[in-house]
């Protein structure tokens, strides 16, 4: 069964106030089977727009991904996010 992976870029404006929601973030992650395999780091723009920072967290499989993306859990580390940035998050099955 292919794994499923939530991909995010974000902009951060508050640092403080993000740490607080990334902290929150991380234990849904774990709660859901997830594992961040990139988060944060260097990066470059090869294309397009790029943003400063991004995640790629695995799942065991899709429905895990998207169980994660949209639990009340996870809601709950969102509102804790509101005004430090921006983010596009998004659920995606595995080759």
């Amino acid at each position: 069964m292919p794994k499923g992976y939530v991909i995010g870029r974000a902009k951060v404006t508050n640092a403080t106030q993000w740490a607080v929601y990334s902290a929150k973030a991380s234990e849904v992650i774990r709660q859901y089977g997830g594992t961040p395999l990139v988060r944060g780091g260097q990066m470059s723009v090869g294309e397009g727009e790029g943003r400063a920072r991004n995640v790629v967290i695995e799942f065991p499989d899709y429905a895990a991904a998207k169980a994660y993306l949209f639990s009340v859990e996870y809601g709950e580390a969102r509102k804790l996010r509101e005004g430090a940035g921006e983010i596009d998050l998004i659920a995606v099955e595995g080759a």
